[in-house]
């Protein structure tokens, strides 16, 4: 079972960018978008053989996030549950038969790390959500989580501490979510694995000096473990300052 995920930033202008082809390229069973910054039926977004589910923020263009599913779902969850966290469209959930899956845009902390404690308050409401889900049937969590978890996971780690996305708040939020029961599955394959990131500032020739932050991800249920066939980030693919990841499940 193939999962794509990624931060599009705008779908409106990555359509514009051959968003399409790229992901009709994959041939994923799930395309899992974030910061969509659009509602539904906004843009003509033509991937045939898919059901749609859309989260849009209160907020208009800001946020948002949409998944797209060749199976139709046991069920949809939009949000987490949680009042001010849930008005942004950061989280959608799809319930099968035998796992959850969980697209989220996790909120950034701002530029002055303004929005630190907003912040951490989600990251405590999602692990909790994530363990009610974990409890019941394994979870696949995707999605741009805004934080580069160790410094093997961006450029320059000393230059960039205690800056947005690589805080150690942010950071130690990130080990409790896998000491709950997770696994960052391009790390369960790669533990060693330098220069790959997902996402590069507009600024400074980031994308060409590859000059990135590892901050898109895969998380799984630790039971899925032995499950992981292929996790890859696909920094060839352009039409955003992310790129798309991928997770292949035996499932």
């Amino acid at each position: 079972m193939r999962f794509v995920s990624w931060n599009v930033n705008g779908l409106r202008a990555c359509l514009k960018k051959g968003f399409v082809e790229s992901v009709t390229a994959l041939d994923a069973d799930f395309i899992c978008l974030q910061e969509t910054k659009m509602e539904r039926g906004q843009a003509e977004v033509e991937l045939p053989g898919y059901h749609e589910y859309w989260s849009s923020a209160e907020k208009k263009g800001y946020s948002g996030t949409a998944v797209f599913a060749r199976r139709e779902p046991l069920s949809v969850t939009y949000g987490i549950g949680a009042g001010p966290f849930d008005r942004e469209g950061r989280a959608i959930t799809l319930e099968y038969e035998d796992f959850f899956l969980v697209n989220v845009y996790v909120p950034n902390a701002q530029q002055g790390l303004t929005r630190l404690p907003f912040r951490m308050e989600w990251e405590d409401e999602l692990r909790s959500y994530l363990k009610g889900l974990d409890g019941k049937k394994p979870v696949v969590l995707c999605g741009d989580l805004n934080v580069a978890h160790e410094e093997i996971d961006l450029k320059n780690p000393k230059t960039n501490r205690e800056n947005p996305g690589f805080t150690d708040q942010e950071r130690e939020k990130f080990t409790q979510l896998l000491q709950a029961g997770f696994v960052d599955t391009f790390r369960a394959l790669y533990p060693d694995r330098t220069g790959a990131y997902s996402w590069w500032s507009y600024r400074f020739h980031a994308r060409e000096n590859n000059a990135g932050w590892r901050i898109d991800y895969f998380v799984v249920s630790q039971r899925l473990r032995d499950r992981i066939a292929a996790a890859d980030i696909l920094s060839g693919i352009t039409g955003s300052d992310h790129c798309p990841v991928t997770l292949e499940l035996d499932l």
